[in-house]
């Protein structure tokens, strides 16, 4: 078995497509805790589980920073990362149909879930105070799209330029040491 290589460009087609990913994924999750945080948008069931993809996005992506010699870490990494942000626009999607009232969402639907009370008399009391946000209204919406829709958008426009960083192997004529 050949060793690995440890000469080569640093930036290449999966480290790049790896950066691509992990800024796309970091740029929408900060995008929505900046909504939650500083705007007051709470998040519903969905939109927390739109996060998730993302957030393992972030940590694959830190394979990046891998030596030269770790290309085949950094190519199953991207293969993961890949599917986080197909994963993540699928999510968005499901979202958009159940604000759009295409299909349903999920029966317990209703936002995050409060603390235990002490007693009834506390839990009657907090419970004038919660609000139940809904998967079926978007909070927010830009030229007409939510924040579902543009996680979707966006999730679509990374994965289309984390492949285009990836086809850069492809078109310098590299594409045979892919997995090297």
């Amino acid at each position: 078995m050949p060793a690995p290589p440890t000469e080569g460009p640093w930036l290449d087609g999966p480290r790049a497509a790896l950066l691509v990913l992990g800024a796309a994924s970091s740029a929408l999750i900060a995008g929505a805790w900046f909504f939650e945080l500083v705007v007051g948008l709470q998040p519903c069931k969905l939109c927390l589980l739109q996060r998730v993809p993302h957030y393992a996005v972030m940590a694959v992506s830190l394979a990046a920073f891998t030596p030269t010699s770790l290309r085949r870490a950094r190519v199953v990494a991207l293969g993961l990362a890949l599917g986080g942000i197909v994963t993540a626009a699928a999510l968005g999607g499901h979202h958009v149909g159940v604000e759009q009232g295409w299909w349903l969402g999920p029966a317990d639907c209703g936002g995050r879930v409060a603390a235990s009370a002490a007693s009834v008399g506390d839990f009657l009391k907090d419970l004038g105070k919660v609000k139940v946000v809904s998967c079926t209204q978007a909070s927010w919406t830009f030229l007409g799209v939510s924040m579902a829709g543009w996680n979707a958008v966006c999730s679509l426009a990374a994965l289309a330029a984390g492949i285009a960083a990836l086809n850069r192997d492809y078109r310098n004529g590299s594409a045979a040491a892919v997995l090297r």
